[in-house]
């Protein structure tokens, strides 16, 4: 599948499975990898080694390629650390952003329909958004991170 972004940074997709949006959605972020990595940087987790100390150990190679993939599909961008050029710093695009409302889907439903003991990172979302509504909890989140990204690309 062939991604192709024009002025209104809209991808314009060439060569996809099919032409439902579901589909060539789930193309993009469907893998068992690329949304726990637009999560980590919802969490404000910024470098490789950040996502490599996530819970879920994924391995380098993978985590590679799915930043590679991100990228690709204009979802994150990094800035290189202004003390030590080794480090890229990643960071959401706005398109990244936009997936906010997903992951609270995600994550609302998982709340609702499995039973498992939740990573206290999940047990704190879940105890800040209690009281708010969807879409003040999704603006929050948004917000958040908006101001986040502002402090880390203005350093």
């Amino acid at each position: 599948m062939e991604i192709l972004t024009d002025q209104k940074s809209k991808m314009k997709v060439r060569d996809n499975r099919s032409s439902c949006p579901i589909s060539t959605c789930l193309e993009i972020i469907g893998d068992n990898w690329s949304l726990v990595l637009i999560r980590d940087l919802f969490l404000e987790r910024t470098t490789f080694s950040e996502f490599m100390n996530s819970p879920e150990r994924i391995s380098s190679n993978i985590l590679t390629d799915r930043i590679n993939k991100l990228r690709k599909y204009k979802l994150i961008e990094y800035r290189v650390h202004p003390n030590n050029r080794k480090i890229k710093q990643y960071y959401l695009t706005e398109s990244g952003i936009d997936l906010c409302p997903l992951l609270y889907d995600l994550q609302d439903w998982s709340k609702e329909h499995l039973d498992m003991k939740f990573h206290p990172i999940a047990v704190d979302w879940y105890q800040k958004n209690e009281k708010l509504d969807r879409n003040q909890s999704i603006r929050n989140d948004i917000a958040s991170y908006k101001d986040f990204k502002t402090q880390l690309l203005s350093l």
